[in-house]
């Protein structure tokens, strides 16, 4: 068993796939030792910022816990408020980006690849 405090693992940084905005981001995962089979990250969007659009190698897993978002895969776009998930599809094209007033926190996690 690992015990990660989000704190220790807390940094701003741009967001990835487009570096559009600010965000804060807590890598939860990366302080687990390897070989560990999945990634789990909080990210905390602040206003204006996304995750540019990509395409995923594996199925992923964004779920709001605070704040408001939309969501795009494959050219759909839908709103995300706290308590919902996207479940986006392993060969998508996907981003978010963070809307309205209040930063759009967030968990990320998806699979590593196979070893």
């Amino acid at each position: 068993m690992v015990v990660v405090r989000e704190d220790d693992v807390k940094r701003d940084e741009a967001p990835p796939h487009g570096a559009i905005g600010m965000s804060t981001a807590y890598r939860i995962s990366d302080a687990v030792p390897t070989p560990r089979s999945m990634e789990f990250r909080k990210r905390v969007l602040h206003p204006g910022a996304a995750i540019g659009v990509h395409r995923i190698d594996h199925d992923e897993v964004y779920y709001v816990l605070a704040g408001q978002g939309e969501v795009t895969s494959d050219g759909a776009t839908e709103r995300l408020a706290p308590g919902m998930a996207a479940y986006l599809y392993k060969g998508a094209q996907v981003g978010i980006r963070q809307v309205g007033a209040q930063p759009l926190s967030m968990i990320v996690s998806y699979p590593n690849a196979p070893r």
